[in-house]
This record gives structure tokens, C-alpha cells and sequence, in this order.
């Protein structure tokens, strides 16, 4: 088993950089995301922080740090739009996913490690990925406890990968100043410091006991494992192992942006047999089918059909995707990406179909399921659609 099966990923100045993939112009000017007037900042780029502009600062103040300061008005439709793909992505590499915001999640990749790599490696996939995919960057830490992993990503910011060992855990931690240890916030801080705690390493070589009647039993032991980092190493995953999820769905980015309509379907067909699959695989079905298509100015639409019932079949998810994209009338507009999801999920076992006169009692479904027994016993690439080989 891993020694550091805990990632921690956070996008970069997340709210900017998705307002900015509109703005290309303005990449190398210092822009914030917020309202105007007497508002205050959402998030600002890294070009704004070098004059201190940083989130929650009242606008009237930041115009007087950076009086050339671009203001951007917040979409927060896109920025959730962005955020659910993103955690999408990270459900693809495990179930375990604790989402802290829009824009950070924990995941414990311990299970993945034996088809996706070390976790170092799995963390340089999902940065790929996400730019490729969102064309954004992120940062990743990882380490064996959440509150490391925290950190490390914070000092890998921007658009890297920190590991912090079991072994190189204290070198770490204990020179920096208690106020950066995860979930301390400028009160406890202040009470640390009057003390005289005032790096990590100081809170760690504080008797326990010591440190317990100082700032209390609670507190006291909570800062002795973030200052040992020997905090939790389990994550708190939203949906319970019985509960399924609402919805299930996989992008794609094209190598390079393409109009062709045949290798445009067949990506649908790739992503609805992926996304099929992890249906059989938890045991649902869902009526709802949605394509996401994204063109070469990151602009991205989302088309959605109810079918009569719901379906785990990747033939009828498939049709449902084409009929889809061919209902947009593109006209050779070229696509940098394309997703297909399945929404509304139920469980599997309260779907019952109905057979149509004449329909075979055997068919698609019976295929599917033993593709799904070929594919566990030989991998995933021992069975595909002849037009994917």
C-alpha cells in the first residue's frame, strides 16, 4: 500500500483563471472577478496578487493597490458547470472524493494506485487532464493525512505537484508559523503566539498536557496531530457507499479541435460505453442523457433527452448522445471537446422493461453485461465496438 494515498487538489485562482479562458487578452493583466462598486473580490489572478490584491478585499481598496485593475462579473453558472466536470474527473480515478468547495477536493487514491500509478503520477494525470479538459490549472499535494496533503498543495501553487513523504513529514511542518497549519484560524493563532508558540515545531515539542491546558482539551490534542501531521487519514465521502450518485458522466479532449463528424461519434460511442459501464458497475440506470460539447474558444453548450425509460445500454445511450449532436447543426464547427452524461440515476433492480411485439427477449443489454464479465477477467481493452478497434 501507498505511503501517501492522499491527494489534495485545488484549482488556481479558480474563479479568475475560468473568467479568463473568455478573456485570453487580459492573461497577462491583473484581473479580479467580483462586483463592482462598494463589492468585494471573488478571487483574483496571480498578475493582481504581485500588487496584494487578494479575495474578500473591498473593491474600493483594490482600485487603490492596482487603479488598472480589470473587474470581470462572476458567472456562477459556468463556474459550477466547470467545478461538477472537475469532480467528475476525480470520480473517475476513485469514488472516494471529499469535496471541500467548487474548487478543492480531497481523494484517497489508494485503490487506483495498481491501474493508474503511484500517487505522484495519478496527481501529473489529473493536472493534465484538467487543463486539457477545463483549461485550467491546478495544484496538488500529496502526503499521508489530509491536513499535509492541504498544505503541500498550497506550497505547490501554482500549477504543481508537491509529495511530502511520511519520512520528510516534520522538516516540513515544523518550520512554519502556526497560522498555516490546516484549520487554525487568526485567533488561535494570536493565542498561540502570546504563548510564545509560534512555529509548528514549537506546538510539537509542547508536552501534550502542557498544551491541553493552555487552549483547551480538544483544541489541544487536535493541534498536537496537525503539528505531528498525524491528523486523519480517512476521507468524509459525501454519498454513502448505498447511496448512488445522481449523475455519471465522461469528457474528452481531442488532440486537436475537429469537425469531422465521424471521429466526433465515435468518441460519443467511447464515452457512452465508459459511462454505461460504471452504471452496471454501481448498479443503476438513469432516463436523462446529456452531451457537452466545448468548440476551440472554450465556449460549451449542453444538450439533454428523457427516454422512456431509464437504460444502463450503451447502444441506447449512444443514440440518444448522436441524435443529439446532430440536432445542433453545427456545420463543420470545429470541437475541442465532447461529454456525455447520464443524469437522474435510479437503481437498476427498479427499472423493469418492457418488451416491444417482436422484440428478442435477449439483446444490447445481455451484450453489455457480457462484455462487463470479458472486460474484469481480461482488462478493458479485451472487448470493444468494432468501430473503436
Amino acid at each position: 500500500m501507498t505511503e501517501t494515498p492522499i491527494l489534495h487538489v485545488d484549482m488556481d485562482a479558480f474563479y479568475a483563471s475560468v473568467a479568463l479562458r473568455e478573456r485570453p487578452d487580459l492573461v497577462d493583466q491583473p484581473v479580479v472577478v467580483g462586483g463592482s462598486g462598494r463589492g468585494v473580490v471573488l478571487a483574483a489572478n496571480y498578475v493582481a496578487r504581485r500588487y496584494g490584491v487578494r479575495s474578500a478585499l473591498p473593491m474600493t481598496r483594490v482600485r487603490r493597490l492596482c487603479p488598472h485593475v480589470v473587474v470581470l462579473a462572476p458567472d456562477y453558472a459556468t463556474f459550477t458547470s466547470v467545478s461538477a466536470s472537475v469532480m467528475e474527473t476525480f470520480r473517475e480515478v476513485t469514488p472516494l472524493v471529499e469535496a471541500v468547495s467548487l474548487d478543492e477536493a480531497f481523494l484517497d487514491v489508494r485503490g487506483s494506485t495498481r491501474r493508474l500509478g503511484l500517487p505522484a503520477r495519478i496527481a501529473e494525470r489529473l493536472r493534465s487532464t484538467i487543463h486539457d479538459e477545463q483549461g485550467i490549472t491546478c495544484s496538488v499535494g500529496v502526503a499521508a493525512s489530509v491536513s499535509v496533503a492541504k498544505l503541500a498543495s498550497r506550497r505547490a501553487k501554482p500549477d504543481g505537484v508537491l509529495v511530502v513523504p511520511p519520512a520528510g513529514v516534520t522538516s516540513f511542518l515544523h518550520p512554519l508559523d502556526v497560522g498555516e497549519l490546516y484549520g487554525v484560524g487568526e485567533k488561535t493563532q494570536a493565542l498561540l503566539h502570546r504563548f510564545g508558540l509560534l512555529t509548528v515545531g514549537d506546538v510539537a515539542h509542547t508536552p501534550l498536557a502542557t498544551l491541553q491546558r493552555a487552549v483547551g482539551h480538544h483544541l489541544g490534542r487536535e493541534l498536537h496531530h496537525l503539528a505531528w501531521g498525524t491528523d486523519r487519514g480517512e476521507l468524509h465521502v459525501s454519498a454513502g457507499p448505498h447511496e448512488p450518485e445522481k449523475s455519471m458522466g465522461a469528457d474528452e479532449t481531442f488532440a486537436r479541435d475537429t469537425d469531422d463528424r465521424d471521429v466526433i461519434v465515435r468518441e460519443l460511442l467511447r464515452l457512452s460505453a465508459r459511462v454505461a459501464g460504471r452504471m452496471r458497475a454501481a448498479g443503476v440506470a438513469g432516463r436523462t442523457v446529456t452531451i457537452k460539447v466545448r468548440f476551440a474558444d472554450f465556449t460549451t453548450i449542453t444538450r439533454s433527452r428523457t427516454l422512456a425509460e431509464a437504460t444502463d445500454v450503451t447502444v441506447e445511450i449512444h443514440r440518444a448522445a448522436t441524435r443529439l449532436y446532430d440536432r445542433l447543426g453545427l456545420q463543420r464547427a470545429r470541437l475541442r471537446l465532447v461529454g456525455v452524461r447520464v443524469e437522474g440515476l435510479v437503481p437498476r433492480a427498479t427499472v423493469h422493461h418492457q418488451l416491444e411485439l417482436g422484440e428478442p427477449e435477449r439483446g444490447w443489454a445481455e451484450a453489455d453485461r457480457a462484455v462487463d464479465r470479458a472486460t474484469r477477467r481480461f482488462g478493458a481493452a479485451a472487448v470493444r465496438p468494432g468501430s473503436l478497434v
